[in-house]
């Protein structure tokens, strides 16, 4: 099957330092141009996760939509990571990790990432390189 950029969507919190910085961070590991970016601030992130039975009123993490499916939290985390380019793909198989553990931890650092990272007052544009690829 033929990877299609339309099934590898991935919902950040645009205002938020860490995901942008996230963001960027996979940008530069996305060597095939699979991903395509929308913050959940957004009128068509809304959209889109209507379509999915989600609403992004109450998300407080990176979602990750593959071929269909929306991945939350560790999950959407290590689901992106094995498309990436490097080492970073190996972090895919935390997934063997009970969920449990691996979304605590995930839960903990989202929790705190405003007060960590900072926050933007509006949504970041991306830079012109990479302005293609969000939705």
């Amino acid at each position: 099957m033929k990877k299609n950029k339309k099934n590898h969507i991935i919902f950040f919190d645009g205002v938020c330092n860490l995901c942008n910085g996230t963001v960027l961070f996979i940008l530069r590991r996305d060597k095939a141009a699979l991903f395509s970016f929308v913050s959940l601030q957004s009128k068509t992130a809304k959209d889109l996760l209507l379509t999915y039975g989600h609403s992004n009123t109450t998300i407080t993490s990176i979602l990750y939509l593959e071929n269909e499916i929306v991945y939350h939290k560790s999950d959407a985390a290590l689901h992106i990571s094995k498309h990436l380019s490097g080492v970073w793909k190996y972090l895919y198989y935390l997934i063997f990790m009970p969920k449990k553990i691996r979304d605590t931890l995930y839960m903990y650092i989202a929790n705190r990432r405003y007060q960590w990272f900072g926050k933007k007052e509006y949504c970041a544009m991306p830079v012109d390189d990479f302005q293609h690829r969000f939705l």
